[in-house]
């Protein structure tokens, strides 16, 4: 294209902003429509690139411009409303003699509007990030507080799981007395609250020695040891459990108006582990050792723990233990029961 004024022409209807500028006083000696739209002389009349682009340090432009490299730079155009983020780029034309600066600005406000919406899309996918883990934490945190771990990253991986047979594991199991009557006679906001704060001390001593909580219903409290994961010493960690338990509610009832005396059967047999109920699914137990302790509970007089023969042979090494007779259990038929009083000393 060798015709000057079609290539004037063709500069001036260019979408992008173009002036030539002499490089010793950066006057202007040329410009198309778009760049005067975008830098309009002051009204002052001043024509220089300085008067027209302020804010650009020009100095540096030049020594960039000098060392034979282009200045780039962002400007925001302010006579338009809102203003217009500019690419600014000058650059020396050393073959036009004698040498010539163009000064190219390009309109970003496409590009803008899409960093903008793809920073926006960024932001959001990292705040649902966020919310989605932050609930899988909540969901995990629940469901912990109804399963042992194991069964829960069985679940996870598989989506469901298999009941678990132990043919050796103990389980305790608990409830208060009275506590019908304390129902109907108290404030059951207070009530309650007392009873989380008790059920939540027996959660720590459970944990401490290694057992499973397994569930509450209502007044009631069952944990178990050696279940999911087997341990030898299922019985002895029950027991000290059990111990715990009642030593607990002993101090708390010396420095509380009101007694919390429970009743506490502990026993050693078979069990079955499994997940049932859907959607609602609970973790629970169930077989002759969770039976039996439920026997065992039912028995034993305020603030005594009962267990029979096969805990007793478990434990009679390591416990204090009282010999109650033989009892004939619902069931059952007649089993020797024993109270569990304390530990050995040394032991």
């Amino acid at each position: 294209m060798d015709d000057p004024e079609t290539l004037k022409q063709l500069v001036q209807s260019m979408s992008v902003g173009v002036a030539v500028i002499e490089p010793d006083d950066w006057s202007i000696l040329f410009e198309n429509a778009k760049f005067f739209q975008w830098f309009p002389p002051s009204e002052e009349g001043l024509d220089s690139l300085q008067a027209r682009l302020k804010g650009i340090d020009l100095e540096r432009a030049a020594q960039r411009l000098d060392n034979g490299r282009p200045f780039r730079v962002e400007h925001e155009c302010e006579t338009t409303s809102p203003a217009t983020p500019l690419s600014v780029e000058m650059r020396t034309l050393k073959d036009l003699q004698p040498a010539r600066i163009v000064v190219e600005c390009r309109d970003l406000s496409k590009q803008k509007q899409v960093e903008y919406m793809l920073e926006s899309y960024s932001n959001m996918a990292e705040k649902n990030a966020r919310e989605l883990q932050k609930e899988k934490d909540r969901v995990e945190k629940l469901l912990l507080n109804i399963m042992p771990k194991s069964v829960y990253e069985e679940m996870k991986d598989y989506g469901s799981t298999t009941p678990q047979r132990f043919e050796m594991a103990s389980v305790i199991m608990l409830d208060f007395v009275d506590f019908t009557e304390m129902a109907i006679s108290r404030d059951p906001t207070a009530l309650i609250a007392e009873l989380n704060d008790i059920f939540s001390a027996f959660d720590r001593i459970v944990e401490l020695f290694g057992c499973e909580r397994i569930k509450t219903i209502g007044d009631a409290y069952m944990a178990v040891s050696g279940m999911p994961e087997e341990t030898a010493d299922h019985a002895q960690n029950i027991a000290k459990v059990a111990l715990r338990v009642k030593r607990y509610l002993e101090k708390r009832n010396a420095a509380n108006p009101q007694d919390w005396r429970c009743r506490i059967g502990i026993n050693t047999g078979p069990i079955i582990g499994s997940i049932v109920g859907v959607p609602k699914y609970v973790y629970d137990i169930f077989g002759p050792g969770v039976n039996l302790a439920a026997r065992m509970e039912s028995i034993a007089e305020p603030m005594q723990i009962m267990l029979c023969d096969t805990t007793y042979h478990l434990l009679k090494n390591d416990f204090l233990m009282t010999d109650c007779g033989e009892v004939d259990i619902k069931g059952f038929d007649t089993h020797t029961v024993y109270s569990l009083d304390g530990e050995l000393r040394g032991r």
